[in-house]
Parts: C-alpha cells; sequence; structure tokens
C-alpha cells in the first residue's frame, strides 16, 4: 500500500512539474497579436494589451495591461483602461496547435468612461460596430455610422461565445458632452455576465458603491445585443437601491432645494426603445426647499409607468405617495424640452422650438401631470408641510380635518405652474390668536377666539408659480369671524396681499356691539353685514385692517382711527 502511495506521489508531482515548465517553452507573447486582433474586430475599438504570461493552473492569460479605445466621436482617451486581465483559454489547442479558443474574461480594477452627449446618444452604443471605414483597428466606426447610427450602416455584430465576462472592483466615471459640473463616479463596481453571446439573451448582474454613498445592485438578463446601438439592448432586470443621496451624487443641484435620502426596489422591462418600470421608493429627510427643515417622517411611493428612452419622454400611470395613512396619487406624462420650453435662446439669439442642432434638454424635462388626494388627514401631512417649509402665523400648527384637493403641474421642473382647487375642513390652526391680528377691532367688538382658531370650511383656487401664489374664489368659515369670501396673493418674497369681505353676522367671536359696529362701517345691518378686510404683511406675522374706505374718502386705516384711539 505504501508503495502505491509513493508511486501516486510521484506522478502527482510530475505532473505539476510539468504543468509549472509549460510556460517555460510557450511564450505567451506570440499569441498578443491574434488576440488584440480577435478583440478589436469584435468590439469594433481598438485594443491593446500589455505583456502576456500563461496561468496553466488558472487556465488563462494574464495581461499587466488592458487599452480600449473610445468612439473617436466622443474621445480619443481610452473608453476602458484596466492594470489587469484575466483572459481564459482552453489550453490543449493553444499548446498543440498555437489555436487562442477564448472561454472567459476577467478584468481586474478597470477605470471605465461613459460619455452622453446632449442628443442623448452614449459612447458605448457603437461598441460592436464593426470598423466600416478607416484603417482596421483604428479604434472607432465608420465616419458615417456615429453614435445612433442605423440598422442599414452597421455591420451584423461578430459571432462571440464565452462562459464569463467579469469586471472586478471597477471604477465608473460618467461624464457629458457638454460638460455639466463634476463627472458622476461609481466605486468598486463588479459586472458579471454569464453564458455570453452578441445574439443571444445571457443573464447578468451588477453592483457598485454609489457616489455621496449608498449601493447599487442590479440582475436580470441583457441581450440579444442591439448591432446599430448596444444602448438599445433589450433588458430584464431587478434593481436594488440603497441609501441614494441624489444632491450628494450629482443628480440634482443644491440650489434647486430638493434633498433627500431614498431606497428603491424597481423591476423594469426594456425592449430597446421604451421601458417599462414598476417599484417602491422610501424616502427619508426630505426636504422640498433649501430653508426647510427635514420631514420627520418617512414617505413612500409605489408607482408604475413607462419611458421612451430616445424620445426621453414618458408615462406615469399611477403613483401613489403615502405619508402615514395619507395617500396623494400622482399620474400624467413627461417629455424632454426644446430651449424655447426652458427660455434659453439657441446659437443665433433666438428661441426656436428646437435650436440650430435639434437638440432637447434632458435635464429639465416638461412635466404635465395630475395631483389628487381626498380627505387627507392633516396630522398626517404635517411632516410635508415641515419639508416644503409652510409657514403658519406665529409658528402654530394645524392639528385635525382634512385636506383635499385636485392639482394640475405642468411645465418645465425648474418653473412649475400648480394650479387647482384646494379644501380644507374642520381644523384648528393652534398657537394661534386672529383676535391679536386684527388691529383696533378686537378690543372694539370684543372678539375673543384664545390661542386657538378654529376653520370649519376653507375653499379656494389656488395658482403656484416662481413668482408666488394666487388665490381666487375664497370662500371661508371661520366660527370667529364668520363668512369669509375674497382672493389675495402671496409674492415670491412672502409677502401677503389679500381682499376678504366678512360677513359677521354669524361669528362666534363678535359680540352684538362687534355686529352692530361692523354693519354701521359697512353700511349694511346686522344680518347682512359685510366688512370689507385687507391682510398684508408677511405668514409669520400678517395684519388684518378694516377697509372702510368706501366710507370714509376712499381710504383704508384701522378702525380705531375713527374713534381717536392710537394704532
Amino acid at each position: 500500500m505504501k508503495r502505491w502511495t509513493k508511486i501516486l506521489l510521484v506522478i502527482v508531482v510530475l505532473v505539476v512539474a510539468a504543468a509549472a515548465a509549460i510556460p517555460l517553452f510557450v511564450d505567451a507573447n506570440t499569441f498578443r497579436p491574434v488576440i488584440e486582433k480577435q478583440l478589436t474586430k469584435t468590439l469594433g475599438r481598438g485594443v491593446k494589451l500589455g505583456d502576456l504570461r500563461l496561468s496553466v493552473f488558472s487556465r488563462s492569460l494574464v495581461a499587466q495591461d488592458l487599452s480600449v479605445s473610445d468612439d473617436p466621436n466622443f474621445s480619443a482617451a481610452p473608453f476602458l483602461m484596466a492594470t489587469e486581465v484575466r483572459i481564459g483559454v482552453s489550453l490543449r489547442p493553444l499548446i498543440v496547435s498555437h489555436e487562442v479558443v477564448l472561454r472567459d474574461f476577467e478584468i481586474e480594477s478597470p477605470q471605465i468612461t461613459v460619455i452622453r452627449d446632449s442628443s442623448g446618444a452614449w459612447n458605448f452604443s457603437s461598441v460592436g460596430h464593426r470598423a466600416g471605414g478607416g484603417a482596421p483597428g483604428s479604434g472607432g466606426v465608420a465616419e458615417n455610422a456615429a453614435p445612433g447610427t442605423s440598422k442599414e450602416l452597421a455591420k451584423p455584430l461578430p459571432d462571440l461565445f464565452v462562459d464569463r465576462i467579469a469586471v472586478v472592483d471597477g471604477r465608473v466615471i460618467f461624464s457629458t458632452i457638454p460638460a455639466r459640473g463634476q463627472a458622476t463616479v461609481y466605486e468598486h463596481v463588479n459586472v458579471t455576465a454569464r453564458d455570453f453571446a452578441f445574439a443571444l439573451q445571457f443573464p447578468f448582474e451588477f453592483s457598485a458603491d454609489l457616489p455621496a454613498g449608498g449601493s447599487i445592485n442590479v440582475s436580470g438578463h441583457l441581450g440579444p445585443v442591439n448591432g446599430a446601438d448596444a444602448a438599445g439592448t433589450p433588458a430584464d432586470a431587478q434593481i436594488t437601491v440603497k441609501s441614494l443621496d441624489p444632491v450628494g451624487a450629482g443628480f440634482i443641484d443644491p440650489e434647486d432645494g430638493l434633498s433627500l435620502l431614498a431606497d428603491l426596489n424597481v423591476h423594469t422591462a426594456f425592449d430597446g426603445q421604451t421601458s417599462t418600470t414598476k417599484g417602491t421608493v422610501h424616502i427619508e429627510n426630505l426636504k422640498l426647499r433649501k430653508d426647510a427643515a427635514a420631514a420627520p417622517k418617512p414617505v413612500d411611493i409605489a408607482y408604475s409607468g413607462m419611458h421612451r428612452v430616445r424620445e426621453y419622454s414618458g408615462q406615469i400611470d399611477d403613483a401613489m405617495v403615502k405619508v402615514g395613512d395619507a395617500e396623494i396619487h400622482v399620474s400624467g406624462t413627461y417629455r424632454a424640452t426644446t430651449p424655447s420650453a426652458t427660455g434659453a435662446p439657441n446659437a443665433k439669439g433666438a428661441a426656436d422650438a428646437t435650436g440650430t442642432s435639434g437638440a432637447v434638454s434632458l435635464e429639465v424635462p416638461l412635466l404635465n401631470l395630475k395631483l389628487s388626494g381626498q380627505n387627507l388627514p392633516i396630522d398626517e401631512l404635517q411632516s410635508l408641510m415641515t419639508a416644503a417649509a409652510v409657514r403658519l402665523p406665529n409658528g402654530s400648527k394645524l392639528r385635525g380635518g382634512t385636506l383635499s384637493m385636485n392639482l394640475a403641474v405642468t411645465g418645465p421642473a425648474k418653473s412649475l405652474i400648480i394650479s387647482g382647487p384646494i379644501a380644507i375642513d374642520n381644523t384648528r390652526l393652534v398657537g394661534f390668536d386672529v383676535s391679536s391680528k386684527i388691529h383696533g377691532i378686537a378690543t372694539l367688538s370684543g372678539v375673543k377666539t384664545g390661542d386657538t382658531t378654529e376653520i370649519e370650511r376653507l375653499r379656494a383656487n389656488v395658482r403656484v408659480t416662481n413668482g408666488g401664489i394666487v388665490a381666487n374664489g375664497i370662500y371661508a368659515v371661520i366660527p370667529a369671524m364668520g363668512e369669509l369670501n375674497g382672493s389675495g396673493t402671496i409674492s415670491a418674497a412672502n409677502q401677503l396681499d389679500f381682499n376678504l369681505v366678512a360677513k359677521v353676522s354669524s361669528a362666534s367671536g363678535f359680540g352684538k356691539v362687534g355686529v352692530s359696529l361692523f354693519s354701521a362701517l359697512s353700511g349694511g345691518s346686522g344680518k347682512k353685514s359685510g366688512v370689507p378686510l385687507r391682510i398684508t404683511g408677511t405668514p409669520d406675522e400678517p395684519y388684518i385692517t378694516a377697509d372702510v374706505g368706501g366710507v370714509f374718502e376712499k381710504t383704508t386705516r384701522p378702525i380705531t382711527s375713527f374713534f381717536g384711539k392710537k394704532k
């Protein structure tokens, strides 16, 4: 038995020694031109390999350097650079007949540069195009086959079948032409594609660390690769994103005021032109304005929709925004804007439909959305009010009651117009004494509201723009003041300018003397009293006076002035 053990050990030693000696008799660099030519033909890009060595035990050729050129329409710098690449090969044909049969690729710590131009085309769109013009292996497609070229100008994709393609611990840099701010960088990028073939669907996995923290994981199937535009390759994938900071990542301009942390779980199916998505978003630390505090409660969104990639347009079938028990529904469409839509002049100095190049703005979509919610608990909406820096008088808070709305959201994202009716029922403004703001009236009429103002009903049609808020058709029932009708504005500088008529006959806050006083000032009877009120100041400090100018020489003064009292 010991004899056979010794024989077996000798055989193992001889096999290992023979395998270790193979690189001494096989110069791996003799295969470099063949591999470079094959990869250049396959990718339609110039491929350069560094010094090669043969690793028998891993059955691979190891190159110390790898460089893949970019589409010359985008950059003269390399599309991909790596310090090491392992090229799996079949050893028997390699050693016996010097034939290179590729099995897999593993690229270690590459840097990949991804570029998008102003039309939405990507620099990787032409990967796989064969060099139809110019010198072979020059690294680019024919000059007349720019990104997004038609299938008639692109030759069929080559046949390439490998068991595995992997990118390990890579770095991907996203930039635009023309450049807009700093490039976005993804670290620790790992990609694996198995049973890869250009003409077939294949499974893949992708993971990376997001800029400014967080992570993304994607798994699913890709293919067949689109021979005219690799960016149009069909895909079916599940996407999971953790702790996305869109401001820190450079997706949102800090000057826009919007900030948040988000987790996403999305399924997407892309047919090469249209992407259909369905998923959920969990948002924390939401801020809708720069001067706002973060929302104390999370916001959850469940949505479904579709996106047309080439047109950069799409549709939101339904997005349910949930804050506690409050559910707000959003639906509608969006599309890319033209220079005229954003007010930007073209090269000729005039804003036309497409500009001189026909380019559209992919950064500022044009929205046409409907936002609705019925009987939303106001207590649950306090979190969104905090995120939007909604200001109420004297730091007061709304308590109880409901909000209903049916709003249209239209225009470019940076200059939206929000318009439509809103309705508030049975709420209380806690911490606000309206009598203290009706200067000169409370002491004369006996208004006593305490530190809580009851709002039985409020109706208005609002229009919100960057220039401020316009409210028309205001109808309110405030028991302490009666019924109010009118309209008004809040400027971009938070200046109030409201003109209301108060019918005080039913006001619980006014005594008999107050009703008679207002009736006399307005020239009406006690039962049909209507007192014009002017509201100025700011949301923090409103100032309310009675407009009795129609009675006293068309001037507006505090009521106390008619009795010789100081303001």
